[in-house]
């Protein structure tokens, strides 16, 4: 098993053939110049962009009034009005806007991001972090690896996505040359795809507690957007690996994979009620007040609200119900009936479950609603 898990240094080697125009590090023209030329160059291949904080992989940051505790982009005149607030949502295909944004400086801004889903992109980021092993049904979720099986020399998301492949009976998407590959800085890589017409595939996190394809094995989708080639931090620059330097079609296999492990979001006009939200919002619905009865029954159904949220991707009022969720988790931790790390653990789980890739988000409005119901005590069977 040992030897399947191996990444030939060749793969992990970066070319050095000169990148498609705007994507070179290197040269006379600034650093605006070429973030500007990468922005156009995807505009052009029809990829959404907005722009990332400078030096960082990170958006831009919101303005004053987005950056209000529980502020969503649901309504914001930000949008309409060309401002770069909300990330991936604010992502455009518009010269004007991208000429304003890294050609006068008015993002302060040298990096492109490109939104996964208005673009067609089903992004596979492995990572290589230096991480202890999760338990094995977290390695592969949905695929059981025996008490006898010995991962000695696993370490990181090569590893997991090669096993899968093999498994498969398939080549990993990290030695795919057919299409765009992008070492990233802390050594993972970025394999692009072309997403199947007609399928709306969604994000996810490969080490957090929702969805998951393998263990340091995020998904950028719908939902998400990846940093573009070329785009330089104080790490490094994210840099083209091989030869090509667009997206081939996404695999048959993984299409089949990603299917298995719920990265397909229903189709349009799916009823609610024939969807079940994923496991681990159930199991966290199940698991709120951690035993104790009152407070359990008291938080079923804010956080059932909340969980149902999974089987709708957009207009479920989910900002809404997870404020009120982290209200009245607040009210028990004031009375006593719930700790407040219980509190907080339960709602950032079943947040991350939900809307994968926006804990940042989640966060601010789980932090604000605790915070709001702290000062309204809530009593359960007579206790103040």
């Amino acid at each position: 098993m040992t030897a399947e898990l191996r990444v030939s240094r060749s793969e992990q080697s970066l070319s050095g053939r000169t990148p498609t125009s705007g994507w070179s590090s290197s040269g006379r023209r600034s650093l605006a110049g070429r973030s500007l030329a990468t922005a156009k160059w995807c505009a052009g291949q029809g990829w959404p962009v907005h722009p990332l904080a400078a030096g960082r992989k990170t958006p831009a940051g919101n303005c004053e009034a987005c950056r209000a505790p529980g502020h969503t982009h649901e309504g914001c005149s930000c949008l309409p009005a060309g401002r770069w607030c909300h990330g991936f949502r604010a992502a455009t295909l518009d010269t004007g806007r991208i000429e304003r944004w890294w050609g006068t400086g008015e993002g302060r801004s040298p990096g492109v991001g490109v939104a996964c889903g208005p673009a067609g992109l089903v992004v596979v980021d492995i990572d290589a972090h230096a991480q202890p092993l999760p338990d094995r049904s977290r390695l592969l979720p949905g695929i059981a690896i025996a008490e006898g099986i010995d991962l000695t020399g696993l370490a990181d998301g090569f590893h997991t996505l090669g096993v899968l492949a093999a498994l498969r009976g398939a080549e990993s998407p990290a030695a795919d040359t057919a299409t765009l590959r992008v070492r990233t800085p802390s050594g993972g890589l970025h394999v692009w795809y072309r997403a199947h017409p007609g399928h709306r595939w969604q994000s996810s996190t490969g080490s957090g507690s929702g969805r998951a394809l393998a263990w340091q094995v995020d998904i950028r989708a719908h939902g998400g957007y990846i940093v573009a080639p070329g785009t330089p931090t104080p790490d490094g620059t994210y840099t083209p690996v091989g030869a090509a330097r667009e997206p081939a079609l996404l695999p048959d296999w993984l299409a089949a994979e990603l299917e298995r492990t719920g990265h397909l979001a229903p189709a349009r006009g799916t009823a609610l009620s024939a969807a079940v939200p994923p496991p681990r919002a159930r199991q966290a619905v199940a698991a709120a007040g951690g035993g104790r009865q009152g407070a359990s029954k008291a938080l079923d159904k804010v956080l059932s609200e909340v969980a149902a949220c999974a089987t709708v991707p957009q207009g479920a009022a989910f900002s809404e119900k997870l404020n009120r969720a982290a209200y009245t988790a607040g009210g028990l931790v004031a009375a006593g009936h719930l700790s407040r790390d219980e509190a907080e653990q339960t709602l950032t789980d079943l947040a991350a479950d939900v809307r994968p890739g926006q804990d940042r988000r989640c966060q601010s409005i789980i932090r604000s609603g605790l915070r709001a119901g702290e000062r309204r005590p809530l009593a359960l069977g007579g206790r103040s």
